[in-house]
């Protein structure tokens, strides 16, 4: 009997004091019971026992950020790049007819290699159209009585169309437009020239000068691989 008290006053010792009402252990379920209805008086003890649930919880919800440095050495800003002399003329209608042309030939590969460096001198389609004969149809024939097969109206036609856009193209960039000295084209033995025509320093460099025979540049594209002189007329091949 006296072992059966000390038990119970060793569990007595081990339960919290609301546990024992007039010396009489509750059971489990009463103590439950009682936890619950005294919320109050079991506030601390509730704390401690969800706190490591909520320390937990907001462990797995942090969100770990990358080191500033590492941001900036990753960040890469998207930047435009520049469209080629090929670009701007798929782009501009007003010259739609030169780069048809030029399409014909080898040479528009240069307009779209960004290695290559050149200025085209670019008649509008106006201008094209103003010519008595067309790039196609080259000087006059020399013998207009001669009659000549297809195939070789084709080949003279292509030839034709190839001199006269090689005489529009000069193979360096950029160039100063206000220099007096001759730049030579891509058909042989041709040369182009800038004359000053106007002193007005407000004006651009292309506006203040005419080509040979008083050609007119109009406006000016720059590409990633050179840029483009619009003209009011073209480039007269002997």
């Amino acid at each position: 009997m006296l072992s059966t008290r000390r038990g119970e006053r060793n569990r007595e010792n081990l339960l919290p004091s609301w546990a024992i009402r007039d010396s009489t252990l509750w059971t489990a379920e009463q103590a439950t019971l009682h936890f619950f209805h005294e919320p109050a008086m079991n506030l601390p003890l509730l704390l401690l026992l969800i706190l490591p649930f909520f320390v937990h919880a907001s462990i797995q919800e942090q969100v770990i950020f990358p080191d500033a440095s590492d941001m900036d050495e990753a960040y890469a800003p998207l930047t435009q790049p520049q469209p080629t002399l090929a670009d701007l003329l798929t782009i501009e209608p007003s010259l739609s007819i030169y780069y048809s042309y030029a399409r014909d030939t080898d040479m528009s590969q240069l307009f779209s290699d960004a290695k290559a460096r050149s200025t085209i001198l670019a008649p509008t389609n106006k201008a094209v159209m103003a010519l008595a004969r067309k790039p196609h149809q080259g000087p006059p024939p020399l013998n207009e009585g001669v009659i000549i097969s297809e195939e070789e109206f084709e080949n003279l036609s292509r030839e034709n169309v190839i001199r006269w856009v090689s005489a529009h193209i000069i193979p360096q960039s950029p160039i100063s437009v206000l220099s007096s000295a001759p730049y030579e084209t891509l058909l042989k033995g041709m040369n182009i020239t800038f004359d000053q025509a106007d002193d007005d320093t407000s004006l651009p460099d292309w506006a203040r000068v005419r080509l040979n025979e008083g050609v007119r540049l109009t406006g000016m594209k720059e590409a990633s691989n050179g840029v483009i002189y619009i003209m009011d007329g073209t480039v007269k091949i002997d």
